[in-house]
């Protein structure tokens, strides 16, 4: 268990912790010197029941509440310290309200220095407290009046603590490991160590994780867990980890850097959160109000985007978007404290709904709708509003980083779509799956009404007119099964709506029955359009038009601008080709083209064709045949359909 101290300066923090552990806090000279905590101080003690209790004493004074919260993310018991004789004070009320807006669990209060103050005043205080503690969620939190200078009492909170360790619920260790580094210091013959309490996961010896959010790559050497050397640590204990890294050194690590699995790197500046503004605030929080940010150990100053109207009053919960100046880390859940602009007052806090808040549309409704969703608690609850919001899908890895929730423990919600893709699987809303198909489908069809002349559009041209801002793997997928089922045809690069064909005039026929036997006559190389045009005394515009009909219909195929060959001639230098290729390996331009009597230029244009359409693979100067590609079938089947001598 870890318990973390509170209060004002001078209620007696330090010596309480002193009385229930036996262990000096405040180690710097500075602290010694002026009497008050500055900095975080970490002790340990064993309560009886044979496991260390991690105590966490923090500075009591209001210019370290920034030190307060580097250590007040991650304890499981609030020990809230008041003397007897000052009773509530300001910096008390501080702290009990960052305390709930951090949601620790449980809370007990010390009433210290009660060998100072009469009977009377001891009962005063503890009505003060009593009326502190009623309207949040530590009400009826018990009161234990004690003094670290005679003794009296201390043993009631020793014990007190002990039983609220063995009552103590364990957290999970599902998720991946992460800690927010609250020291890093240097251990001679060791090197760098980090201490920090871990928020998920576990970790052991020999592990690789990542410094967050700078990215820099580390290997656990050794740790220790409530300050007992181990071979493993997990969610909620205390535990110093000896890290190495390429060229890593205590001044590269600041507080405030998480320590992570390298699965849930993944830096951020703008999160989406649940807000709450401090009753006891005097005005209402507006729109694009600079603030400091506590989130984990670190301190980071941004500005708050309002989502849901464009002021907070006191006392109110809202949904806003944090835009801050440096990156953090964060999941889904992670409590935060909102400090103002000069970090002299705690304004409110949250939870963390979205640690990849979008930067657009970010108060549309079906944005609020989701972040609505994400105020529940769990992924599963969620899932189905935000898929339902989600035109693009979800990948999974996204949620399992937003969740720090691994697949393998996901229990999917029924009627949820899994998809394939060629970037893994992806989440779908089956309304909103039907939907893509629907308006791909009529996107096709417009393109049809409006360009008859054309067979279709490939695949990227349609996914610009229909469905431009879906991602590439999910349109690929959506594609395919629109083509699975028929609702689609392809023909050669086309796609098209089944009932589609390119018909050709009267006069486009006419016009072909001419022109056809001049390019079949040309073999190897067929007349240029222009040379068409002049032949048969047509204007050149209208021949190309037609050619590059043809070219639609898959009876021409286009080798460069101006220069078409029908089909069975590129089907017969494809054998020709073949047929080198088993002659002499890897085919060189200079036997390309002598083998079917070109010039160098026209040889290579055909050439590259062949690259074009899959045919060949270029390696240097030379090619290969694809065996795979479609003509090579084509040809197969070709050849398995004339009759032998033919």
């Amino acid at each position: 268990m870890i318990v973390g101290t509170a209060g004002h300066i001078d209620h007696g923090k330090t010596a309480l912790l002193r009385a229930l552990t036996g262990v000096e806090g405040d180690h710097r000279r500075e602290e010694r010197e002026r009497g008050i905590t500055i900095d975080l101080g970490y002790r340990y003690a064993d309560l009886g029941d044979g496991a260390p209790t991690g105590f966490i004493d923090v500075p009591g004074h209001e210019r370290f509440v920034h030190n307060m919260l580097a250590g007040a993310s991650g304890i499981d018991l609030l020990l809230l310290v008041i003397a007897a004789d000052d009773g509530v004070m300001p910096q008390t009320r501080e702290h009990l309200a960052i305390a709930e807006l951090l949601g620790i669990g449980r809370a007990m209060v010390a009433l210290t220095k009660i060998d100072r103050v009469a009977p009377a005043r001891l009962d005063e205080v503890r009505l003060q407290i009593g009326a502190l503690l009623a309207p949040g969620p530590f009400a009826g939190a018990p009161i234990f009046p004690l003094s670290s200078v005679t003794g009296e009492g201390v043993a009631d909170v020793r014990g007190a603590l002990a039983q609220a360790a063995g009552e103590r619920t364990r957290r999970g260790t599902n998720g991946l490991f992460r800690l927010p580094i609250d020291r890093a210091f240097s251990v001679a013959g060791a090197g760098v160590v980090v201490t920090g309490t871990a928020f998920a996961g576990a970790v052991a010896s020999g592990d690789e994780l990542m410094l967050s959010p700078s990215g820099r790559r580390v290997r656990v050497r050794g740790l220790h867990a409530q300050n007992r050397t181990a071979d493993a640590a997990h969610a909620g204990q205390r535990v110093a980890l000896n890290i190495a890294g390429d060229r890593l050194t205590v001044e590269s690590i600041r507080r405030g850097e998480w320590l992570v699995h390298p699965g849930l790197h993944g830096p951020a500046t703008r999160l989406d959160i649940e807000l709450r503004l401090l009753p006891s605030e005097v005005h209402a929080l507006t729109h694009w109000t600079p603030v400091h940010l506590h989130l984990g150990a670190q301190d980071v100053t941004g500005r708050v985007a309002l989502l849901d109207g464009d002021r907070v009053r006191p006392g109110e919960v809202a949904l806003a978007q944090l835009v801050l100046n440096g990156p953090t880390h964060a999941v889904h859940g992670d409590a935060l404290v909102l400090r103002d602009q000069s970090a002299q007052r705690t304004l409110g806090g949250g939870r963390v709904l979205d640690p990849f808040a979008p930067t657009r549309h970010r108060r549309t409704p079906a944005r609020i709708e989701q972040l609505r969703a994400l105020r529940g608690q769990t992924l599963e609850a969620a899932l189905p509003t935000l898929l339902a919001h989600a035109d693009n899908g979800i990948a999974p890895w996204t949620l399992e980083r937003q969740f720090n929730h691994p697949r393998a423990h996901w229990r999917l919600p029924a009627g949820v779509l899994e998809l394939t893709t060629r970037q893994g699987p992806w989440l779908f809303a089956p309304e909103v799956w039907n939907g893509l198909r629907s308006r791909l489908l009529a996107a096709l069809e417009r393109f049809h009404a409006d360009q008859p002349d054309e067979l279709g559009p490939d695949r990227d041209r349609l996914r610009r007119i229909a469905l431009p801002q879906l991602e590439r793997p999910v349109f690929i997928a959506l594609l395919e099964s629109l083509l699975a089922d028929e609702a689609i045809q392809a023909s050669g690069p086309w796609l098209h709506l089944p009932g589609h064909r390119v018909l050709l005039t009267t006069a486009e026929e006419s016009l072909k029955a001419r022109l056809w036997p001049l390019l079949v006559a040309g073999g190897y190389d067929p007349p240029w359009v222009r040379d068409l045009a002049r032949a048969l005394d047509r204007d050149e515009a209208e021949v190309r038009h037609l050619l590059r009909k043809l070219a639609r219909l898959g009876e021409l195929q286009q080798v460069v601008r101006d220069l078409f060959y029908p089909e069975a001639t590129v089907r017969a230098l494809a054998r020709r080709l073949l047929a080198l290729e088993e002659e002499v390996g890897t085919v060189q331009a200079a036997d390309f083209r002598d083998a079917i009597g070109l010039g160098r230029k026209r040889s290579i244009q055909l050439l590259e064709h062949f690259d074009c359409i899959g045919l060949t693979r270029r390696l240097g100067n030379a090619r290969k045949v694809r065996r795979d590609s479609a003509l090579v079938a084509a040809l197969a089947v070709d050849a398995a359909s004339t009759p032998p001598g033919s």
